[in-house]
């Protein structure tokens, strides 16, 4: 469908035993993914071309970037694993996937396996990768669903939680960030982030204003009481209320505010790199990586969990540790913990609760024993 993807370098640990050639281009290339187009009995005009054009810009942003690098990947492993094995990815084929995930699921050698979930986003991006070339891939297939069932039965586990990032914690955070234009920004990403439940995501996809620009999730508003943001999620729309603190120090729309004047931002990206000399803001909207590497940088520096060894205690914190965080932290009803998450159910909302009263109602005692 899109026609122009680009290869990423290998991360998994189950194909460390695959080097990529840097000379090679892209499987997904080679392979030929079909990009919109006219149908062969239309004939070519500049309309139906600038309309083609206009076609693929959408189809690019039918899923998000990462996603799509994701997704990418995850075809490029495939063809080279089948590549090894002297099969080809094309046609579509059920018994070859089987295959694939059994040895994703128990690899041989010293290759450390994946977990399900990892399996199971595999088999997602495949299935987008086929779906680019004409091709479908029925899960539901005996050779791929029997497989995956028995991998979940065996290997299966309870997913492994970030730790929460509690307000105290983030009161040490906040301690460690420099005086300067990037301690600012840094502090408004952190308490914006705790405060709005916000993914990394959606942190860095903010604009200042209601104006489109590229790459952009949503705006923020400032307002009297607190700060409305509006932001695209993967169901549509949502509002996202954060209010004022109790104090400049820990108030989110304080330190937004101060990021904006002193970063001279009254449009565009709202969370921007800043110049090597770290006196003025660029119009460089930051990566969502920032986030993550702010957050493990600040745990570090401010000791968290000092009963672990530093590399321990760090690989316990990410971007989702600032959601949990606030849904750990914030003692009211659970609906509007719900709410401000973007969750569809509160049982997804409590996933994310690290801390909470499990046993507050008794229904042995009120059952009567």
């Amino acid at each position: 469908m899109l026609g122009i993807m680009q290869e990423t370098p290998e991360t998994s640990a189950s194909d460390s035993s695959i080097r990529p050639n840097p000379n090679e281009r892209d499987e997904s290339i080679r392979l030929g993914a079909r990009p919109i187009g006219l149908p062969s009995h239309v004939a070519s005009s500049g309309k139906l071309d600038r309309l083609v054009e206009t076609a693929r810009d959408y189809a690019r942003q039918a899923i998000s970037e990462n996603t799509l690098k994701a997704y990418t990947k995850d075809w490029t492993q495939f063809s080279r694993w089948c590549r090894m094995r002297g099969a080809a990815p094309l046609p579509a084929s059920p018994e070859l996937i089987g295959l694939y995930i059994a040895d994703l699921a128990a690899p041989q050698g010293k290759v450390p396996a994946l977990s399900v979930s990892s399996i199971e986003r595999r088999l997602s991006g495949l299935g987008w990768g086929y779906a680019q070339r004409g091709e479908r891939l029925d899960r539901k297939d005996r050779h791929i669903a029997t497989v995956i069932a028995g991998i979940r039965r065996k290997h299966a586990r309870p997913p492994v939680q970030k730790e929460a990032i509690l307000p105290e914690d983030i009161r040490d955070m906040l301690a460690t960030l420099p005086h300067d234009l990037r301690g600012l920004r840094d502090r408004a990403i952190l308490l914006i982030g705790f405060a709005g439940g916000l993914r990394r995501s959606e942190i860095v996809s903010l604009d200042h204003g209601k104006d489109d620009t590229p790459n952009s999730g949503g705006w923020v508003e400032i307002l009297d009481k607190g700060a409305l943001i509006t932001l695209r999620g993967k169901t549509g729309w949502r509002e996202v209320e954060i209010s004022r603190g109790s104090t400049d120090q820990t108030c989110p729309v304080h330190a937004l505010t101060q990021w904006l004047h002193y970063a001279k931002i009254d449009f565009g990206p709202l969370f921007v790199a800043v110049s090597r000399n770290g006196l003025k803001a660029t119009q460089d909207r930051l990566s969502d990586k920032h986030v993550a590497r702010l957050i493990k940088s600040r745990v570090r520096e401010a000791g968290i969990r000092p009963d672990l060894p530093e590399a321990e205690r760090i690989k316990l914190y990410s971007g989702h540790s600032l959601r949990a965080g606030l849904a750990s932290s914030a003692e009211v009803d659970e609906r509007y913990v719900q709410k401000q998450l973007g969750h569809a159910s509160a049982e997804m909302t409590r996933r994310y609760q690290r801390r909470r009263d499990r046993f507050r109602v008794n229904l042995t005692k009120a059952a009567g024993l």
